[in-house]
């Protein structure tokens, strides 16, 4: 469980790859599949089963509610979905109307107190929509409906389920294989039965002889392992071979012989050059001495093995073009949670994925895990072929949509293929992530725009030059300022990734770089932005060499399964944990444009330093 809006592209790339190989590949989206199923009229009729099931007095809310307003779910499910899939809009204005749908406490924050002198008539939707956005007003609407059911079906079916990291808790940075193993035994639930069935017709209607499923990430594995179950429990014959980003990051030093028993494979990194090997040894050309990045359990011993026969990755240029062929590119949900115009970009609109480079050309930032094939190999293509692999993506997809899903693309490749699209006269939309440097001049920034470029993100992380020279960033704050504010004179969105709990930050320094952000809102430089807790990883410099960040890693427990995130200890000792309830109140109220004007110490619940930052810190560096 990913995203609603789009596919995630792993499968789309390995398709793509395996077929430029003359191997036979076809591709599916069960976790599309599930939530089709279970929100329909059908699966809301199934998921009331389960919730009269609960006792009345064990009933939360949102049960109460959906048990009591059914008739009108079920009425209004089944067009819901087909508006957020583009297939009947039309119906938005009855949605908009707000007397069509049920609307259960996912909607309480819209009825907000509102004067009644204001001329929209006390319409809380106003500010965001307007008096013609009749489409997206609906569209957010609906998507808090989802939510509602989302809830119903989290209170009274699955506890774990999200429409976004389902389950994860079983899997991220899990030292035992057991929870999820528990997990797995259990009596299946409605959500299990549902995705059981829909794999076993997937096998039946392609019947395969060796299934890839790709974990990105720690929310996606037990609907994997699942789809594993039902496949053995089908044909055991049918191999099974478990990758992608969870598995590149997580179970490096996998040792459980028990997850042997969903699947025959599991491999590491870039996928390519271990499938190739994988298959040849399937097929009887190739020894299972000479797999490549692969662990596998030994029949004789019962332990893992890791294998890794030295071979060259397929380099970037020579992957092939990625394939949607077969996913069902019209039943995707565009749905609109945040009612920011950047933040909707990840949750609204189909868009093809692609990747610019293979790896990070930068590779220095500490918090990163550096030392991983994902970031530390770098590998690119020249923008001829990167500007073939789009139209022919157009070609397949009739879209013209670009998501550039690099950890950071590089600008000379930007650039390069700014130009190569102007040259063939392509008109697309496009955007991705990139790093603040200085190389992305005013006039740059332009060439992007005329190119397509809608928006970009990055990391601005902690807004603090002490801390972002400790972190390895290459970027200062004003140099930040500058870039983003040449990005946004050019019409581009800009959205920043920022942190809080780096090691040795200080409640003066959160004050400070929140007070950056402030002023890069106020100056119209950022548009949205997203705060993480800082987390540290095993493969980051952090993790490798702590002394030089001054802080002591805790021991971890023994490890066969998950190994990532590690604790650590801090001899500032700042509570971190309540600063960023503050922090992410403060830039909820940026990203609307309210607050831009208050001290931000106002933000926080005890009494915080008052901010060493220059009130016009960030309008002298524009200057």
């Amino acid at each position: 469980m990913t995203q609603l809006n789009t596919p995630y592209p792993s499968t789309a790339y390995i398709t793509g790859f395996l077929r430029s190989r003359g191997i036979d590949a076809v591709q599916e989206d069960l976790a599309l599949a599930l939530v089709l199923e279970l929100f329909s009229h059908e699966g809301l009729e199934q998921i009331r089963e389960r919730a009269q099931a609960v006792p009345a007095r064990k009933r939360s809310a949102m049960v109460s509610f959906f048990l009591e307003h059914f008739d009108r779910y079920r009425a209004t499910i089944d067009p819901v979905i087909a508006f957020l899939q583009g297939r009947d809009t039309t119906i938005a204005h009855r949605i908009a109307s707000r007397a069509f749908l049920p609307e259960g406490p996912r909607f309480d924050a819209l009825d907000v107190y509102v004067d009644p002198d204001d001329p929209t008539g006390g319409d809380p939707l106003a500010w965001a929509f307007g008096a013609l956005g009749t489409q997206d007003r609906a569209r957010h609407l609906a998507t808090l409906y989802l939510n509602d059911l989302a809830d119903v079906l989290r209170d009274a079916v699955d506890p774990r389920f999200e429409f976004v990291r389902y389950a994860e808790s079983l899997a991220q940075s899990q030292p035992s294989f057991e929870p999820l193993a528990t997990a797995l035994s259990a009596q299946p639930n409605l959500v299990d039965d549902t995705l059981r069935q829909l794999t076993l017709a997937a096998l039946e209607r392609h019947a395969p002889s060796v299934v890839l499923l790709s974990v990105p990430f720690p929310g996606s594995v037990y609907g994997a392992f699942r789809i594993a179950q039902a496949a053995k429990a089908f044909d055991p014959a049918i191999v099974t071979v478990l990758g992608g980003g969870f598995v590149n990051t997580e179970l490096r030093e996998l040792a459980e012989p028990h997850v042997f028993d969903f699947f025959d494979y599991v491999t590491l990194d870039a996928g390519e050059r271990p499938l190739l090997a994988l298959l040849e040894h399937l097929a009887g050309k190739r020894s299972r001495q000479r797999l490549v990045r692969t662990f596998a359990r030994d029949a004789e011993s019962g332990q893992v093995r890791y294998i890794n026969f030295a071979e060259p990755d397929v380099p970037f240029a020579e992957v092939g073009t990625p394939t949607w062929d077969a996913l069902p590119l019209d039943r995707y949900l565009s749905v609109l949670d945040m009612l920011n115009p950047m933040h909707r970009l990840w949750s609204d609109g189909r868009w093809n994925k692609l990747t610019v480079a293979h790896g990070c050309y930068w590779k220095k930032c500490s918090f990163c895990d550096i030392s991983l094939d994902y970031i530390s190999r770098y590998d690119g293509a020249t923008a001829s072929t990167l500007a073939d692999r789009i139209e022919a993506i157009i070609a397949e997809t009739g879209q013209s949509g670009f998501h550039f899903v690099d950890e950071a693309a590089p600008p000379k490749a930007l650039k390069a293929l700014a130009l190569e699209l102007l040259e063939r006269k392509r008109a697309i939309s496009w955007w991705g992530n990139i790093r603040f440097e200085k190389s992305f001049t005013p006039e740059v920034c332009q060439l992007l725009a005329d190119s397509g470029c809608i928006a970009v993100s990055g990391g601005l992380e902690v807004a603090s030059d002490r801390l972002l020279q400790l972190m390895k960033k290459g970027v200062s704050v004003e140099q930040v300022a500058r870039v983003t504010h040449g990005f946004a004179e050019a019409g581009i969105l800009v959205h920043a990734y920022l942190m809080y709990g780096f090691p040795t930050q200080t409640v003066q320094d959160t004050v400070d770089a929140l007070e950056y952000v402030r002023q890069l809102f106020a100056a119209g430089c950022i548009h949205s932005g997203f705060f993480h807790r800082f987390a540290c990883t095993v493969h980051s410099p952090v993790g490798q060499q702590p002394e030089e960040f001054g802080v002591t890693l805790k021991p971890l427990p023994p490890i066969s399964f998950a190994k990532n995130d590690v604790g650590f200890i801090d001899p500032t000792g700042t509570d971190h944990a309540t600063l960023g309830i503050a922090l992410n109140k403060a830039l909820y109220n940026y990203m609307h444009g309210i607050g831009l004007d208050e001290d931000v110490r106002a933000w926080f619940d005890g009494r915080v330093p008052r901010s060493r930052v220059p009130r016009n810190f960030i309008a002298r560096a524009l200057r």
